[in-house]
């Protein structure tokens, strides 16, 4: 199945500026993310086909690349939640080294020595921990240098040999017509080295499957798609090249009362027929304790309110956010005999007074008069 251009999965145009690649990828990964669509498997992949799409595009030199080779110059296999190797396990200079390092000799350098993958951790957050800031243990499966052989891949007391195929270069010269091509020698698969006596726990690899235990220091006020880098904590690298580096991650869990929109935060209240009719003062949850609103008397569904600073305060720059509370009348329900007589009396009472107690309903009344006549 062909891959969808990651444009049209963000829906933004390809000259679109980042802030609107990561305005976009906000909304849409807050309405199809997985905890807002409990076991729906189509709003699972669409989540998962939008992180691919903003890991590629919220990134300058992953862009490029797509821009100039589509998916052939990217990796966009990681999907979303736990660990995985940020870029299919490849950085953006080893798939360039892959393309042209036959022809042009790049890829890796002297002595065989490659930097390690990068890796990817998403990280889920309640709301409240990705406002305020927090601490938290991951635990990051990798790659990691054979304490044995210290990288070496070779048996303790031996070392690796220089490759006869390319005598240590890693490279081989092909001649093909006119030209002279240079690819990767095929006996050392470019490392300039053999090891003819092999580590008994990395079997030669120089690299072992372990995991670490991680404590990462999430800042105030990260949000949806933010990336967190800890330099150095991605897979070790190979023939003694450096490590890699771990980009966590932050994914919001759904709250049962807020959903956040960059720095602000939005609510809906209920509010009792009598409350919204005559006034009165309400309470309301913030993430820092609780507030009073007034509502005037007359107040009708979706009127919103607003409370200046109750919202987020901004990673970058320390701006503040509101807190928005759209009101939703409630309708009273079960009523008994009684009740429901009182209400037949108010409301024979209010449409005695027309336009003055009910305007929007003798409007509407009005306009549907001169409509049908």
């Amino acid at each position: 199945m062909a891959k969808k251009d990651y444009y049209e999965v963000l829906g933004v145009a390809r000259n679109a500026p980042e802030a609107d690649v990561k305005k976009a990828y906000r909304r849409l990964a807050m309405k199809h993310h997985p905890d807002r669509n409990p076991e729906d498997k189509a709003a699972e992949e669409k989540f998962k086909e939008l992180q691919a799409a903003y890991e590629v595009l919220s990134d300058a030199s992953k862009r490029a690349a797509y821009d100039q080779f589509g998916h052939a110059g990217v990796d966009s296999s990681a999907g979303a939640g736990g660990f995985h190797t940020a870029a299919g396990g490849a950085n953006f200079s080893d798939i360039f080294g892959d393309v042209f390092g036959d022809i042009f000799g790049g890829g890796r350098r002297a002595g065989g020595a490659f930097r390690g993958s990068d890796l990817r951790y998403s990280l889920e957050l309640s709301l409240e921990d990705a406002v305020k800031g927090a601490t938290v243990q991951i635990r990051v499966p990798k790659l990691d240098t054979c304490a044995t052989c210290h990288g070496s891949g070779a048996k303790p007391g031996t070392k690796p040999v220089a490759c006869r195929t390319c005598g240590g270069q890693g490279q081989v010269r092909m001649q093909q017509g006119f030209f002279s091509i240079q690819q990767t020698c095929p006996a050392c698969h470019g490392q300039g080295k053999v090891v003819s006596d092999p580590c008994a726990t990395c079997r030669g690899q120089g690299r072992v499957q372990s995991a670490k235990t991680l404590s990462v220091k999430v800042p105030a006020g990260v949000d949806e798609g933010d990336q967190i880098r800890l330099a150095s904590e991605g897979e070790a690298g190979e023939g003694g090249g450096p490590a890699g580096d771990l980009y966590v991650q932050v994914h919001l869990k759904a709250h049962a009362i807020f959903r956040r929109d960059h720095d602000d935060l939005y609510c809906e209240m209920p509010v009792s027929f009598v409350t919204a009719a005559m006034g009165g003062e309400l309470e309301v949850p913030t993430l820092d304790g609780r507030a009073s609103i007034k509502i005037p008397s007359g107040t009708q569904s979706e009127k919103l309110f607003r409370l200046r600073g109750k919202g987020v305060r901004n990673v970058r720059n320390g701006a503040q956010g509101d807190l928005y509370c759209k009101v939703s009348v409630e309708t009273p329900v079960n009523l008994s005999a009684e009740q429901k007589d009182m209400l037949h009396r108010l409301d024979d009472s209010l449409r005695a007074g027309g336009a003055k107690h009910s305007p929007r309903e003798s409007s509407w009344v009005d306009k549907l008069k001169s409509l049908f006549g």
